[in-house]
């Protein structure tokens, strides 16, 4: 069944040349009203504060690393201007697999595959579908879940998207619904034989990343599966890795487990600098295979797929982004310089967090467990979250984003950090004017 946006636009192109010459993808395809429509919106109309992209802001202005800036001034015409390899620059995916076992050390002596660079986290996600995902087939992920990933399974792949309650109990005290979790596995396995999941850690619109016991809990259900006979495809979207505030969180990737977690289980870890080094445009990834057993021959097999999906795409990823990446990473200066924006991140996380203790209880909103990353969301009780979100944004002023009819999320990141007492102010006033209630 189309989706309703996609309908309207096919109507818009009803009796035209256009009508009659559209796929089936291009029939399916439609530009949700999700996050990046809105943040258009809030662009325009969020004068006192824009709490909707997921960038680091000082003073309104985006930061970068200054050893990202001292390259660009430094390249020769190859290192610019040349056609990059299909799966990246060499050196480049070396040094982000030898990163990537140093942030990761359970990864030290197992075989992975070489790290091959996508153009973006997106992309790369996109990429893993084209792949593993064939239309009727289901991905299981997270209820809540970026938008993106419905856009991706359900338009582009004409799969679907069948999503698992994410939380049990709510604010401060929930966590990951591991029991929720296995019987999504367990009913997918027991419907063909194969599972396909996507999980975000920290997650994007919660905020929440898993603790090291809920870690463990999620291996010992996949493993379980795996044992069972089940083949199960486990996408570790790494977006946010890096960025946990509290100490009970596991460090590392998933990935670090499952890549040789069980014959049956195939991981991939999907990351990149995008938001660990600040770079947010360069629209640089990586993907990176982990599977028990795998051998050389057949990790370079599967690595050839990927350059296929990527040839027939973009072709290659773009060569300033890696040139000047290669470089940064090479700079003495770049772990301290991230450090740095980590702690303006992290007093940004504790602001809000203080602040949403004083609103424990609340009528109207209510707080998703978070613990990590950019983001955080309410979650709306009486009320529609896009209604609350059109009300912050033309009585307000004050950009946000509607996940869907019960989420609200709000961009901590891009809030200064005086600024974000205020902004919550905002939003809870107009919830209670909203609902009706003073709390």
């Amino acid at each position: 069944m189309l989706h309703f946006l996609a309908q309207e636009l096919n109507d818009v192109l009803k009796d035209t040349a256009v009508d009659s010459l559209l796929s089936e993808m291009g029939r399916r395809m439609y530009f949700p009203k999700g996050i990046i429509a809105q943040s258009g919106e809030a662009k325009k109309l969020g004068k006192k504060a824009n709490a909707t992209i997921g960038i680091t802001v000082n003073d309104g202005i985006p930061v970068w690393l200054p050893a990202v800036q001292r390259q660009l001034s430094t390249f020769s015409s190859s290192e610019t201007v040349s056609y990059a390899p299909t799966a990246g620059n060499p050196k480049l995916r070396e040094l982000w697999k030898i990163k990537l076992v140093a942030k990761n050390p359970l990864l030290l002596n197992k075989l992975i595959s070489m790290p091959v660079v996508v153009p973006g986290l997106t992309a790369g996600i996109s990429y893993v579908c084209d792949l593993f995902l064939d239309e009727d087939e289901n991905l299981l992920a997270c209820d809540p879940s970026w938008d993106n990933y419905a856009l991706i399974a359900e338009t582009r792949r004409n799969a679907h998207l069948k999503q698992f309650k994410m939380f049990w109990g709510d604010g401060f005290e929930g966590g990951f619904n591991v029991d929720a979790f296995r019987e999504a596995i367990n009913e997918e396995a027991a419907r063909c034989g194969e599972v396909r999941i996507i999980l975000n850690f920290p997650q994007n619109p919660s905020g929440y990343s898993e603790t090291v016991e809920e870690a463990k809990q999620i291996c010992e259900v996949l493993k379980e599966c795996a044992e069972a006979g089940n083949k199960i495809l486990v996408c570790c979207d790494d977006a946010y890795y890096g960025l946990a505030y509290e100490d009970n969180i596991e460090k590392q990737s998933l990935f670090a487990y499952l890549a040789d977690l069980h014959e049956n289980i195939l991981a991939v870890k999907i990351d990149g600098p995008t938001k660990e080094d600040y770079v947010w445009g360069f629209r640089c990834g990586f993907l990176t295979f982990g599977c028990k057993g795998f051998t050389e021959e057949q990790y370079d097999a599967l690595v050839k797929k990927l350059m296929g999906v990527i040839r027939s795409s973009v072709s290659c990823c773009a060569t300033p982004s890696q040139t000047i990446l290669l470089k940064a990473f090479s700079d003495p200066e770049i772990e301290s310089e991230k450090a740095e924006f980590r702690t303006i991140l992290e007093g940004r996380y504790r602001r809000a967090r203080n602040f949403l203790e004083t609103k424990k209880g609340h009528p109207v909103l209510t707080p998703m467990p978070f613990n990590s990353g950019y983001f955080m969301s309410l979650r709306c009780n009486g009320i529609d979250a896009e209604e609350l979100r059109q009300k912050l944004l033309k009585e307000y002023e004050v950009g946000t984003i509607a996940i869907d009819s019960k989420t609200l999320r709000i961009a901590f990141s891009s809030l200064d950090k005086r600024d974000i007492e205020p902004t919550y102010q905002t939003i809870y006033k107009a919830a209670e004017e909203l609902a009706g209630v003073k709390a």
